[in-house]
């Protein structure tokens, strides 16, 4: 397993950035399947972005297409999450996870068998 531990989560208003880090530790990290995911509180986990170990492919949900950037650098064992013209909705708890075999369906927490302790994001209207 990998041992995940995110960073750089804050308060900031509607319409702000935060660049949030996962730093990873343990088996190589270069070959695992990363993923950002979020829960709000009385809400589901769910999946944010994703990324590919290769090729860095990239996947995002819906909700923050065009706004979020997922992406790694394998030299510091760490993937990012650039959030840009964040929203009151994006308000959750943040949390890193792997998976070493390439997930079925990646927006589902359940495929995922290594998580941090996540970083809270609050954003004000």
């Amino acid at each position: 397993q990998v041992q995940l531990v995110e960073s750089g989560g804050g308060s900031v208003q509607a319409g702000g950035s935060l660049r949030l880090s996962c730093a990873a530790s343990g088996n190589p990290y270069s070959r695992y399947y990363m993923a950002w995911f979020r829960q709000a509180p009385g809400k589901e986990r769910g999946g944010v972005a994703y990324i590919y170990p290769g090729d860095s492919t990239t996947y995002y949900a819906d909700s923050v297409k065009g706004r979020f950037t997922i992406s790694r650098d394998n030299a510091k064992n760490t993937i990012y999450l650039e959030m840009n013209n964040l929203k009151p909705e994006d308000t959750a708890m943040y949390y890193c996870a792997s998976n070493p075999w390439g997930p079925y369906r990646w927006t589902d927490a359940g495929e995922f068998n290594s998580w941090g302790k996540g970083t809270q994001v609050t954003v004000s209207a």
